[in-house]
């Protein structure tokens, strides 16, 4: 491992680090194993002559977007380079008017909360359930046609699928009823740009009815940090109105070595992509079928879902549980990097998760299977810890009641009080469990005495709390209405 250099500088860190022995578990999905690509310097240019203008793509640009296209099977695609996260801002605020209603996911990402915010939607949420693994499950269409049929206000629909840990809904049931209702679909698959190039993972939703699908290439594939899609077919979303939110939400200086990245990336999955799925695939069955001699850690896998949890599993992410044993998820994911030099991606109160790519080596995957082997030997058996982390995560998050709209909110004035007073208030901040982000209590909604008797566990089972003002001394920031 690099070692810690008090003072060291960025740049020189990261060379450091790029020579330890440290396999990436994580994102990004090149794995630091980068296609040939030229020194940046020489390749970082602006909007010279001959290399069109991502803004107003006419030309090589155009062509790379089309490219895209053709590869996952949309009408359009567009090149971000401002990650999901301007994809999913400008999506949504080509599809939703100032102050409409919008139906969403309360698994969604931030960024989705803030195109609500921006936009002064009304919001109404889906609310997936967790688990019996203890993580939150897919969208159930049967809820999705009850709020639309109760609301006949809502002007769009957002889900993410998959989630962080694999988790995919059934989006041609969902594209069907939303469509029903005349109006668009947008498919958070930040973490599905490998989808439909192999049978062992989920198709994905541009070729399943959806209007607008965002992927991060640089999450699960050999793309740098930051380089996204977004796929557009829909009659319900215009391409212009879409393009000027692009035009606001990205910045006005793409870079040329991020899409040079892109375009190679794409040319690898078309020239290359059949032959690295199939011995990627491979290299993920046999980890898969090796670890079913386990038993007191666990990877997570489709039998520990119920039909109603789920509709499909991303076999992609290595879900490691440690419920069964005396260790939380941080206890495992600190024991791979300190004695193994492993780095996973995150940890929760009682896994850790591993992300894989196409570029993984059989080095990585041996690696781990050694060290989870290891850990497998030293484990000791309690089922009473893990069990408390699921119980809690799921009273977490348990749907709450809201007093005003987020927006509203977060432009109200905030007091600091302590958890006493705040019991029956309207919170004045988005409180989040981290890893993955998905929030437990947003701006507006009533902070009830159980959510803060729970909260107040969260340091117990490791659970990272984000948001929250101040835990340990039991403060925590209300709305003045």
């Amino acid at each position: 491992m690099v070692q810690e250099v008090k003072n060291m500088a960025l740049d020189t860190k990261l060379e450091a680090y790029a020579k330890c022995d440290v396999y990436p578990f994580h994102m990004p999905g090149h794995k630091r194993s980068p296609l040939a690509m030229p020194n940046p310097y020489m390749i970082d240019i602006t909007e010279i002559d001959g290399f069109d203008n991502l803004h107003q793509a006419e030309g090589i640009l155009k062509e790379a977007e089309a490219r895209a296209a053709k590869l996952y099977g949309a009408e359009r695609s567009y090149y971000l380079i401002n990650g999901s996260t301007c994809g999913l801002l400008a999506a949504i605020s080509a599809a939703v008017p100032v102050k409409g209603r919008l139906l969403m996911a309360r698994n969604a990402h931030k960024a989705v909360y803030h195109a609500a915010y921006l936009r002064m939607s009304a919001v109404t949420y889906l609310n997936p359930c967790v688990t019996e693994f203890g993580i939150q499950g897919a969208v159930d269409p049967d809820e999705v046609k009850q709020k639309l049929r109760e609301d006949p206000k809502i002007v769009a629909v957002v889900i993410t699928s998959p989630t962080y840990e694999g988790i995919v809904s059934d989006i041609a049931a969902i594209a069907g009823i939303v469509h029903a209702y005349q109006i668009p679909l947008i498919v958070d698959e930040a973490h599905g740009a490998h989808f439909g190039f192999h049978r062992m993972f989920p198709e994905t939703a541009v070729r399943l009815g959806a209007d607008v699908v965002i992927q991060s290439m640089h999450k699960v594939l050999p793309s740098l940090t930051q380089t996204a899609l977004l796929h557009l077919q829909s009659e319900y979303i215009d391409s212009k109105i879409l393009e000027k939110f692009l035009g606001i939400y990205q910045t006005s200086s793409p870079s040329y070595v991020l899409m040079a990245g892109m375009e190679k990336c794409i040319r690898l999955l078309k020239e290359q992509g059949e032959m690295l799925f199939e011995s990627y695939a491979g290299k993920l069955m046999d980890f898969y079928r090796k670890a079913e001699r386990f038993s007191k850690i666990h990877l997570m896998n489709r039998s520990d879902f119920n039909s109603g949890e789920l509709y499909d599993l991303d076999a992609s992410k290595l879900v490691i549980s440690v419920k069964h044993t005396t260790m939380t998820g941080n206890d495992l994911y600190q024991n791979l990097l300190r004695r193994h030099h492993l780095q996973l991606e995150m940890f929760s109160g009682f896994y850790a998760l591993g992300m894989t790519s196409i570029m993984d080596r059989e080095e990585g995957f041996h690696r781990l299977f050694s060290a989870l082997e290891e850990t497998e030997r030293d484990a000791v058996l309690e089922e009473q810890d893990g069990q408390k982390s699921m119980e809690l995560i799921r009273k977490l998050y348990a749907p709450k009641k809201k007093r005003a709209e987020l927006y509203q909110a977060m432009e109200l004035p905030i007091k600091r009080v302590s958890f006493q007073e705040a019991a029956g208030m309207v919170s004045g901040s988005m409180i989040s469990l981290y890893p993955p982000g998905i929030p437990i209590l947003l701006p507006g909604e009533i902070i009830e005495e159980d959510f803060l008797k729970n909260i107040r566990k969260c340091p117990e089972f490791q659970l990272n709390l984000q948001g929250i003002a101040d835990i340990m001394n039991e403060k925590i920031d209300i709305a003045i209405l």
